[in-house]
């Protein structure tokens, strides 16, 4: 919102909410109807090609979205060194109403206007005539409505709302109110329009220009250069008549500089060229691949949690994920990208992130959950993870913590196979387990006297039980298999060890293979604490339930704008800090295999370096 909103700042369709995409079925139902129905000599193909070109303009902006932050999470050729925040994230959701509004009035155009409907394919004389009239009109006018936007009167009304992105994004470019919009579009309509009324205008000549705006927007609101040096050093003028997202984001970081829409011509002409411009196109292109001091290793979960990854959908990813029904509708493309994972097969960078001076990378690998319990896939998954850890360890990274299964018992022992093959790793290898047995110790209420631990025991379950013994804590289990595993493992008597007979146990610590039946025994009031890195599914509306391990981070931790898996905003699995905590005290040993850190020690050192135990009620956090 711009700092002091003026006259249609918002959309006339904000009431409407996710239910806006309504206001377009009239049209694009009457347009299919007549192209399925009538006549082949009355049919309007050209007006039925819009629907498809805005589908095809949100998947295009899409791309645009998904590559920038991969390539912002590399670093190479990244011009800004800023993160974003999940308050931008929230400012530029709704960047589909421009597509929404000017879809409107297409079909408007299509119905009422001479000319606008029952368009070829192609005309030559319309295509040069869209080129001279954007080129001079258009860009002319745009300079000065650029340079009027900035006077102190719009811009505290409109523009400073673009302005607030100083990262800029692909989709940064149409993040404006209603009104600025309208501006937009009638300079935008000055070549469509010249061309439906002198009846040169063609299929190619409209899709051609509207695709060459969003091209050149999504372009120079990348925070990476992608416009090699050597293409104005060959043809030089082209410096006047193509910009690059280093000239524009000199825009964003500067104000007063740089107002050219495309081609910076003007900003010659009128001395509003950034002195700056040359220097960091040339310094942004010389910029190389970031190397983090710690890297997460995690993976997708199910086929639809690529649209929750932070390269996914941009607004999804900012919210615990949740299942959504609507993107069942999307099943062609997630078969797509499932298809894509498995042809692609090897790690891929997901996030970056700074935390002071230490820099952090997720990278994920294209296995979903599902795969990690087939026994053939454990060979390919091995290999993919050994393959992440060998790259880490070339690039000089200093630890790799595993996330979600990455660091199953099973496959990998914990990760201690690949310490195993590779005694001389000097990447650390950190499984994350001391941590997350300290925040569940943490998250059970004190004065409680009896746990009941259930579901698969881990290498977590096991030191959590240990601890609470020696507190003085009677840990009960229901299977006597349990029971003997974990007598065992104490190799010593221990009296607070007990095989239970009933569910009378309020405080449940609970892991992978928690029933719904056990649920339902479960006494009214139960609080559940999960000890696994998946939650358990939720069946008891009378009962509470915490979220996995995880912790808040430090309100210094930058380029937070996703959220990890089904965690609140800026919060982070116990598995992931414990990467960086053990990166930030230099500590020189592996948390891999059988063995775990001093607990009380992880706890207190992570307390030090400002992560915060969960303060969010439990209750609220259940609905996640």
């Amino acid at each position: 919102m711009a700092s002091r909103p003026g006259i249609l700042t918002d959309w006339p369709w904000k009431p409407l909410g996710s239910f806006k995409y309504m206001i377009l079925a009239p049209w694009v139902v009457h347009s299919s109807y007549s192209v399925l129905v009538k006549d082949k000599s009355e049919r309007d193909i050209s007006t039925s090609l819009i629907f498809p070109f805005l589908i095809w303009r949100m998947l295009h902006n899409q791309i645009w979205i998904t590559f920038s932050r991969y390539r912002t999470a590399k670093g190479n050729t990244r011009i800004v060194d800023k993160g974003i925040e999940f308050d931008q994230v929230d400012r530029e959701r709704d960047w589909d109403d421009q597509i929404l509004f000017n879809g409107l009035l297409y079909y408007l155009a299509c119905y009422t206007l001479p000319g606008a409907s029952r368009l070829p394919l192609w005309r030559t004389d319309g295509v040069l005539i869209a080129i001279l009239l954007h080129a001079g009109p258009v860009e002319f006018l745009y300079y000065w409505l650029h340079r009027a936007l900035h006077h102190h009167y719009l811009y505290s009304r409109y523009h400073s709302h673009h302005h607030s992105s100083v990262v800029t994004e692909p989709i940064t470019s149409v993040i404006h109110p209603f009104a600025e919009h309208i501006s937009y579009f009638l300079l935008f309509a000055i070549p469509l329009l010249t061309l439906v009324f002198t009846r040169t205008s063609s299929v190619a000549a409209m899709v051609g220009y509207v695709t060459y705006i969003d091209v050149m927007n999504n372009m120079g609101h990348c925070n990476f250069e992608i416009v090699p040096k050597w293409l104005f050093d060959v043809f030089p003028p082209l410096k006047y008549l193509m910009y690059t997202p280093s000239f524009h984001s000199l825009h964003h970081t500067q104000f007063r500089t740089n107002y050219s829409l495309f081609m910076p011509f003007y900003d010659y002409i009128y001395g509003t060229m950034d002195k700056a411009s040359d220097e960091l196109h040339e310094s942004a292109l010389k910029r190389k691949e970031e190397t983090p001091d710690v890297v997460h290793l995690t993976h997708l979960t199910t086929p639809e949690s690529i649209y929750h990854l932070r390269l996914g959908f941009a607004y999804l990813a900012s919210k615990p994920y949740m299942s959504k029904w609507y993107l069942w509708l999307m099943w062609p493309v997630t078969v797509w990208s499932m298809v894509l994972t498995w042809v692609y097969g090897r790690t891929f960078i997901v996030e970056r992130n700074r935390f002071g001076k230490l820099m952090l990378q997720t990278w994920a690998i294209p296995k979903y959950s599902s795969q990690f319990f087939l026994q053939w896939q454990k060979v390919p998954i091995n290999r993919m993870i050994e393959e992440a850890i060998l790259d880490a360890d070339r690039k000089g990274i200093k630890v790799l913590s595993l996330g979600l299964l990455n660091q199953g018992e099973e496959l990998n022992i914990y990760g201690g196979l690949y310490v195993r093959r590779y005694p001389k790793l000097n990447v650390k290898i950190v499984d994350g387990s001391s941590l997350a047995a300290a925040v569940v110790l943490n998250s059970i209420p004190k004065g409680t006297t009896q746990v009941l631990l259930r579901g698969k025991l881990t290498k977590v379950a096991y030191g959590i039980a240990f601890t609470l013994c020696q507190q003085g804590v009677q840990v009960a289990t229901m299977h006597e298999d349990d029971y003997v595993k974990l007598k065992k493992s104490f190799n010593s008597p221990e009296t607070n060890l007990v095989l239970a007979k009933s569910y009378n146990q309020t405080i449940w610590l609970v892991g992978d293979g928690l029933t719904e039946e056990e649920q339902v025994n479960a006494p009214k009031g139960t609080i559940f604490i999960p000890y696994s890195q998946f939650p358990p599914k939720k069946y008891r509306k009378d009962c509470s339930y915490h979220c996995t391990p995880a912790m808040q981070i430090p309100s210094s931790v930058e380029n937070i704008h996703s959220c990890e898996d089904w965690l609140p905003r800026r919060v982070m699995s116990a598995w992931r800090i414990a990467g960086i905590v053990h990166s930030l005290e230099g500590w020189t040993e592996h948390e891999c295999g059988y063995t775990m850190h001093n607990i009380d020690k992880v706890w207190k050192s992570t307390l030090q370096h400002g992560f915060k135990p969960l303060t969010v009620p439990v209750q609220e956090i259940a609905h996640y």
